[in-house]
């Protein structure tokens, strides 16, 4: 009884939860550093903006084009059979990445092969990593498990970057020539170590048993899970509603918050500020879901939409104000409303899909922010360089606050209500 009202606590001493939760801690920790020293390589081996955008892109368009059909792969072998399996492949390529920087011997051709290598695993994993929670922990549970799996992750997200930083200036980071990048191979080599112990956690994980989905041609199998979500009248509703939010809203931050930084704050110092600011405000939010359990302002579509308005509020004089201290105080609270909004979604869409498709449902959702928001991005750059800052923030703002409006009055999103598990109809 002590458990179903304390669900923190049961997870605390559920093996299962225990292990995934510490291979992904440290899984992620270990990707903040490849993150930022992947970019950092290619500019210091060719000082060219051009090749730079190349790495991204490689890191970014594979990944989003081929996670669909990640996710129809997780739904027939199980998430926990690929994301292992893909660790094991992150493990290798980084290990080569970093034996190459630390010998000298790393060049652009090889670079951009391994970062490829590394985007092509993250197709796979970013969908079985997102579908392995319900597999290991008891439905009633999820709630909880999000709010303190994306609290743990936004922690490393906050720390990542620092100690990152630090082991650069220690070891060196190539500025001052190609012999100076110990500190880069030695981030590569950190990164390579975190999916080894990562991969040595999810071996103790015992997910509950899987009932794989049948066997059939992959485009099938990805059609067929299009398909299922979009005879899902709610379902079909919140992903189309979620990917308009995710284009004007992530695309316009993008752009944005650098141009914000650059011509009217201090430069990369303020942005640092400002995105740190965001982080930390969507650490707070995801505590907050995770302490508030299935409290709603009504109810969960409601709740939802009531929180998009007041983003889209809070999102208007972002672009007139003057000190970055007052950009801090907006992306602290639009931070917290968008780590409880995550939390809550997450947990919905687990909840409500059936475990043979969840992989292709969570693939599709993280399409939507991961494939459509850096398209987004190229849109609302032509923008910036026709209007103001004011009206580029403003303008988002207020499409915010209008979509969930209309959503609101037109669409059966004010209906939204948790759901036992597999109800997708």
């Amino acid at each position: 009884m002590q458990d179903a009202q304390n669900p923190r606590t049961a997870l605390l001493r559920d093996r299962n939860f225990t292990w995934l939760m510490s291979g992904g801690v440290i899984s992620t920790l270990g990707d903040q550093f490849t993150q930022i020293t992947l970019p950092w390589l290619v500019l210091k081996l060719t000082g060219d903006a051009v090749a730079l955008g190349m790495a991204v892109a490689l890191m970014g368009i594979p990944r989003a084009i081929l996670i669909l059909f990640g996710g129809a792969l997780v739904d027939r072998h199980s998430p926990k059979r690929i994301l292992m399996l893909t660790k094991h492949v992150n493990t290798v390529l980084l290990a080569v990445l970093a034996v190459l920087v630390y010998t000298g011997q790393a060049h652009l051709p090889v670079v951009l092969a391994l970062a490829l290598g590394l985007s092509l695993a993250s197709a796979f994993s970013i969908p079985a990593g997102t579908s392995m929670l319900p597999h290991a922990v008891a439905p009633q549970h999820l709630q909880a498990a999000n709010g303190m799996m994306m609290g743990l992750r936004q922690i490393t997200m906050l720390a990542g970057p620092l100690l990152a930083g630090l082991l650069f200036a220690l070891a060196g980071d190539g500025s001052d020539g190609p012999q100076h990048m110990r500190g880069l191979a030695l981030a590569f080599g950190f990164d390579c170590i975190s999916f080894a112990l990562s991969a040595w956690t999810l071996a103790k994980v015992q997910p509950r048993p899987f009932a794989p989905a049948a066997r059939q041609p992959v485009f099938k199998s990805v059609a067929d899970g299009l398909a299922a979500v979009w005879r899902d009248t709610m379902m079909r509703t919140c992903f189309i509603y979620w990917g308009l939010c995710a284009c004007v809203i992530g695309g316009v931050m993008q752009v944005a918050l650098p141009l914000l930084a650059s011509s009217r704050l201090h430069g990369a110092s303020a942005l640092g500020l400002l995105m740190g600011a965001h982080g930390a405000g969507a650490l707070l939010g995801m505590a907050a879901s995770g302490v508030a359990g299935k409290r709603r302002a009504g109810n969960l579509g409601m709740t939802l939409l009531l929180i998009d308005g007041i983003a889209g509020v809070l999102l208007m004089p972002l672009g007139l104000i003057t000190a970055s201290w007052q950009g801090m105080l907006i992306n602290v609270a639009i931070g917290v409303l968008g780590g409880f909004v995550q939390v809550a979604v997450f947990t919905w869409i687990q909840q409500r899909v059936p475990r043979e498709l969840l992989g292709r449902t969570m693939s599709l959702f993280m399409f939507i922010f991961m494939g459509l928001a850096p398209l987004a991005a190229v849109a609302a750059g032509w923008i910036a360089s026709r209007v103001t800052l004011a009206t580029l923030f403003g303008g988002s703002g207020l499409f915010l606050v209008g979509a969930a409006l209309l959503a609101w009055l037109f669409t059966p999103m004010r209906a939204l209500r948790a759901a036992p598990a597999g109800t997708m109809v």
